[in-house]
């Protein structure tokens, strides 16, 4: 079904409170938690971008308010040890689409427009496993997990892509906000494209005529920091040369707006038939663009008013599941790709008006980074009726929904690195994973129990373009997570029995030796 001809009703804008106020063996636990084949609960992942741990009310956040995103957490499960598997977008949402990590795919990395898809069209993912079962999939939002075989053109459809991997339906934005291409795609087709103008993308080249942010700062309504100084579109500086396609580009004031409005069509669309629809919202990467209504609602600049704004889509899209009557059949995970950035690209005031808010909370770190705030980030489960309220200390991983779903809705799956954690999603369990492997830019650490270890590695340990601590360091690091949130202290040293037997459990998952095991085992 197409809804290429939406078009978005004018709305009563009012800056309110919205919302609730092939198939084998999978590994199972003998507390998991199922529901009848006749009664199929409908699946939804909506899923933020670059939101912070103590970025949420309901995490900790005083100096910005989440009403929405907070009533879903004290209506269900908060999770305080609930991760992505990476710090960064791509490998994130490659882990919670096919319960693999990450690292196993040297191609899940931060991808350009003009990647390739990177999923194995014959892998299997949560939309093909419910797809199976006699669901409707769809995904609305960013994608950014490669498109194509490599040499895509633009101007025919774009395949492989999200209906090759599970997804019925699909409308997308192929990367990320601030790289082109600058279109929509529905079901592979660039949505609103004219014949007669065709796109050309070119991550290396530019094109002759076309401005840049580097060299026409005179035509930018935002200024970039670094990395953005390509194309401009609507002002915006990019990531990449982009050409043609001029009707076909969007209004990044109104993307908001515009993927609400697609995922509230969606459910309204397939409310009399079980469905699974990946909601991946933008917000709040750069640019940062709120619509008007939202500017200056959070007092923190346009980074916090993103936050309001996606928290308001959010509200919106839970009225719309009430008013169908779907709450109460319905599971919603609410998470993010990876933990906070402010400057991350573009002058924005990020910086200056962040004030006393903290958005990676009482965490050491954030996107990019080894440390807790990398990787750590909000996460709450909320099924009306079905899910009762409470916060929940259970070590739990996006890549773990693919055998969590698979037994909800009573079915397996080949076997993947997620682990069948349904008891913990449903809140009648506090027993999570024993560890879990978790990634920033192909370095890797060992989260167990409470303990983490992170190995050596080169480079310096603070990104200075975005002003965060990476979790670099000559030596080995540990920290104690239950006394020391923040990894103040490092325990390394101090405990060495720990330490070796951390890296040996370290090295049997990764199959790899850390530059310093044989010294280490040698001391």
């Amino acid at each position: 079904m197409k809804y290429t001809h939406l078009i978005l009703a004018p709305l009563i804008l009012l800056l309110c409170t919205c919302g609730p106020a092939s198939e084998s063996q999978v590994v199972t636990q003998s507390n998991s938690q199922t529901v009848g084949q006749a009664d199929k609960p409908n699946v939804i992942f909506i899923y933020l971008d670059d939101l912070g741990y103590g970025d949420v009310g309901a995490y900790g956040a005083t100096e910005l308010k989440t009403p929405n995103i907070d009533a879903l957490a004290t209506g269900g499960v908060r999770f305080t040890n609930g991760y992505a598997s990476s710090a960064t977008c791509t490998p994130s949402r490659y882990a919670l689409l096919t319960g693999i990590y990450p690292w196993r795919n040297q191609d899940a990395k931060i991808l350009p427009g003009t990647a390739p898809l990177i999923i194995d069209t014959g892998q299997i993912t949560v939309p093909k496993m419910l797809k199976n079962k006699g669901y409707h999939t769809g995904i609305v939002g960013k994608w950014h997990l490669g498109l194509g075989t490599g040499n895509v053109n633009w101007n025919e459809r774009v395949s492989p892509g999200p209906n090759e991997v599970g997804f019925d339906y699909g409308y997308i934005m192929a990367a990320t906000q601030d790289r082109v291409p600058t279109v929509y795609l529905e079901d592979g087709y660039v949505v609103g494209l004219e014949k007669d103008d065709p796109i050309e993308i070119d991550y290396k080249n530019n094109y002759p005529g076309q401005p840049t942010g580097k060299d026409n700062p005179e035509l930018l309504t935002m200024k970039w920091h670094h990395g953005h100084n390509s194309t401009i579109v609507n002002g915006v500086p990019r990531i990449g040369f982009m050409k043609g396609g001029e009707k076909a580009k969007w209004s990044d004031v109104d993307m908001a707006d515009h993927f609400l409005a697609y995922a509230q069509r969606y459910v309204k669309e397939h409310k009399e038939e079980p469905f699974f629809l990946y909601y991946a919202l933008q917000q709040p990467h750069v640019p940062r663009t709120p619509h008007p209504r939202f500017v200056g609602t959070s007092g923190l600049g346009p980074r916090g008013d993103v936050i309001v704004e996606a928290d308001w889509c959010i509200g919106e899209f839970m009225t719309t599941l009430r008013e169908e009557g779907l709450l109460e059949n319905t599971l919603i995970v609410l998470t993010s790709d990876n933990g906070p950035v402010l400057n991350d690209g573009y002058y924005d005031n990020a910086v200056e008006k962040n004030g006393s808010h903290t958005s990676a909370g009482p965490l050491r770190g954030g996107k990019y980074s080894l440390f807790e705030a990398g990787t750590r980030v909000p996460f709450i489960t909320y099924w009306k009726g079905k899910i009762e309220p409470k916060v929940s200390d259970a070590l739990v991983c996006q890549m773990d929904l693919l055998s969590s779903i698979a037994a909800l809705v009573e079915t397996t799956t080949d076997p993947v690195d997620g682990q069948n954690l349904l008891s913990a999603f449903m809140g009648t369990s506090d027993q999570g994973r024993e560890e879990l492997v978790i990634e920033a830019t192909s370095r890797t650490a060992l989260r167990e129990g409470d303990w983490i270890m992170i190995p050596p590695y080169p480079g310096h340990p603070v990104n200075k373009q975005v002003n965060i601590e990476l979790g670099n360091d000559k030596t080995y690091q540990l920290y104690n997570l239950k006394d020391d949130l923040g990894q103040q202290t490092n325990l390394a040293e101090a405990n060495p029995e720990k330490l070796a037997a951390m890296v040996e459990a370290f090295e049997a998952i990764r199959g790899v030796q850390t530059a310093e095991t044989h010294q280490l085992k040698l001391e």
